[in-house]
């Protein structure tokens, strides 16, 4: 289907706007068209009534070591983006050195940094998640 919309103009590839009319109709659906669902409200603190019931305590205050963790589950996940954003980019350059070595090895550069800088990111969450606790046992008893 793509091809139809492709002609070849001064020896170089270029798409026809009908692409951009069909992407902008896209984003205008995704984001404007389709309305959000309204949840029914049963009533106030149904949802604590039943867990009470079913033998559940509710939540209290929000302790320290939630917040600790909120705040090293946004880490992580900043750490996240900020890998797929340098193996996009690193990609990008790949793509696009045309045989250029030099910047084919500071897209290799990029990626290994950004893998390695990953891994130990990973390394030092599981290192938290499972010896500190071990470490806290051992020093309680």
């Amino acid at each position: 289907m793509l091809k139809q919309h492709i002609h070849k103009k001064n020896s170089s590839w270029h798409i026809m706007p009908s692409i951009s009319v069909w992407f902008g109709l896209l984003l205008f659906v995704f984001f404007f068209a389709v309305h959000p669902a309204f949840a029914l409200n049963l009533g106030h603190n149904t949802l604590g009534y039943a867990a009470s019931k079913a033998g559940y305590y509710a939540a209290g205050d929000t302790t320290f070591a939630s917040i600790i963790g909120l705040i090293i589950e946004f880490v992580l996940s900043f750490v996240g983006i900020v890998f797929m954003a340098l193996t996009v980019y690193a990609g990008f350059l790949w793509m696009t050195a045309r045989g250029e070595e030099t910047q084919v090895e500071k897209a290799q550069k990029i990626i290994s940094s950004s893998i390695i800088g990953l891994v130990v990111t990973v390394a030092a969450y599981g290192i938290t998640y499972y010896i500190v606790p071990i470490i806290l046992l051992n020093l309680i008893s």
